[in-house]
């Protein structure tokens, strides 16, 4: 079926049945498919770091067993649309496999809410077919220009995650080839599926998945936003109301100080109901419409976010802001992916790129969370895209990031003074605390503290030794973390 159709006639993914059978070879591959003739550079979204790699793009999944096999003493590493920040999917001197171009949407399970689909199906391609279907996918980050492969690799997470946990919580399986050639059928509650959701791509490449959806009556979302005056009232504010909604997040400022360090604007939605839209809007509900703005440019001047700039943008971002608004009708789009407008938008940051650090500190530790906040308004990092979230129950991967607590993510210009001290000497205070930092957006943690953040490295590491004795997946980040 062509990635652009859905069947007249949806069926249902089979329950037990697999596209290939569990743990079994496939035909005698057809030749490799032609790599880039030389190595190309590849950086994260974050476009720093770049290294260089040959690309290979797999059309079916016989392809994909011929290129593992092909991948040479440097090993390869899946990559879908590129949106990890750091080097995450990138691989010097190897291969990065563009899994882009397996990309059906199989089938869909209307009455059950689940579909499968191949694991390079992006979600922004997922909500057009799904949404006028009633459905929605479950978990989605600041971009749907993610793969479904790409989000389990990273165990994505949104502005749910008190509500409905990270992306591999909704996994019902998937079909994962392996550094032996074979393909094994991959369920919940197996060890290689926890090692696999959030393994950054390390124990294999996934193939197709199929996935829980989210029932949804309209395209839009009721909004309520309200300003914070601090640090301490978001907090508070988010403790005693999060859990009314189904959605929350919080742009803060970093750059503000004194009484109003970490104030904020909070905003938390739900999936608008039929009822709450006008005559009108009723006639096409489940429409989705993505609105574009220009690209940014390809050389966009240096400096241009300095401290100055983005403390005034900072300023009238919290100003303009309604004190208490509830009950404003946003498109998807809007409320969940505002940067994807702007095609490119990482260039704003200049030829130097930028680094979007993310942590998590658990419940208990918000004077950590406090102290963090007030080294980095001190330090006067220009930071306009910051936000502060609650995560909920913690997800069963072993490299999964999300545990109960707290995380904010900030970007940061890469050419700032003194950063990779500055963020090591955060790493040290969020380790301290017992917290973490994201991998999917990493490009610079030491590997001394990497055991102290995640509990379960050592399984992870044990697992993969055994499966990939070879070391045929491999990557930048599993070079300098020692994965």
């Amino acid at each position: 079926m062509p990635a652009d159709a859905v069947p007249d006639t949806l069926t249902d993914p089979p329950a037990a049945t697999d596209p290939v059978p569990s743990a079994a070879p496939f035909p005698s591959p057809s030749p490799a498919p032609s790599p880039s003739s030389a190595p190309v550079p590849v950086t994260g979204w974050g476009r720093t770091a770049p290294t260089a790699a040959r690309l290979i793009r797999p059309r079916s999944y016989e392809e994909a067993v011929a290129a593992v096999r092909e991948c040479g003493v440097r090993g390869g590493i899946p990559r879908g649309l590129g949106r990890a920040y750091g080097d995450a999917a990138q691989n010097a001197g190897g291969v990065v496999l563009d899994m882009t171009a397996l990309d059906r949407v199989h089938a869909i399970d209307v009455a059950e809410g689940t579909v499968l689909c191949d694991a390079g199906v992006s979600l922004h391609r997922l909500m057009e077919v799904l949404l006028p279907l009633g459905w929605f996918v479950p978990v989605t980050p600041g971009t749907r220009y993610v793969t479904v492969g790409g989000a389990i690799g990273a165990d994505i997470h949104g502005k749910n995650h008190h509500v409905s946990g990270s992306f591999a919580r909704h996994v019902r399986s998937f079909e994962l080839l392996t550094a032996d050639g074979r393909v094994r059928s991959v369920r919940p509650g197996t060890p290689l599926f926890d090692a696999t959701a959030g393994g950054m791509g390390l124990t294999g490449v996934i193939l197709t998945a199929t996935l829980r959806l989210h029932p949804v009556e309209t395209s839009l979302m009721s909004v309520d936003t309200e300003r914070a005056a601090d640090l301490d009232d978001l907090m508070a504010r988010m403790t005693a109301a999060d859990h009314r909604y189904r959605y929350s997040v919080a742009w803060i400022d970093l750059l503000a100080r004194g009484a109003a360090t970490g104030r904020a604007v909070l905003t938390r939605g739900e999936h608008a109901p039929l009822d709450a839209l006008s005559p009108r809007a009723r006639r096409t509900p489940l429409a989705f419409r993505t609105p574009s703005f220009p690209a940014a440019p390809a050389l966009f001047p240096e400096g241009l976010l300095s401290r100055r700039t983005v403390g005034l943008f900072n300023e009238v971002w919290y100003r303009r802001a309604p004190r208490v608004r509830t009950g404003e009708l946003q498109r998807m789009s809007t409320f969940f992916h505002p940067l994807d407008g702007v095609p490119h938008w990482n260039r704003v940051y200049g030829r130097g790129g930028f680094v979007q650090y993310q942590f998590v500190v658990g419940h208990g530790q918000e004077e950590a969370l406090r102290r963090i906040v007030r080294r980095i308004s001190g330090r006067r990092c220009p930071s306009f895209l910051a936000v502060l979230k609650r995560f909920g129950e913690a997800d069963p991967g072993w490299l999964s990031f999300p545990v109960p607590g707290w995380t904010l993510a900030l970007d940061v210009p890469a050419g700032m003074p003194g950063l990779g001290g500055f963020l090591d000497a955060l790493d040290d205070e969020v380790a301290g605390a017992g917290g973490r930092v994201y991998l999917a957006k990493d490009a610079r943690l030491r590997p001394e503290l990497l055991a102290a953040m995640y509990p379960r490295l050592a399984d992870f590491r044990a697992l993969r030794a055994e499966l990939d004795p070879r070391g045929v997946f491999t990557s930048d980040l599993s070079r300098r973390l020692a994965l």
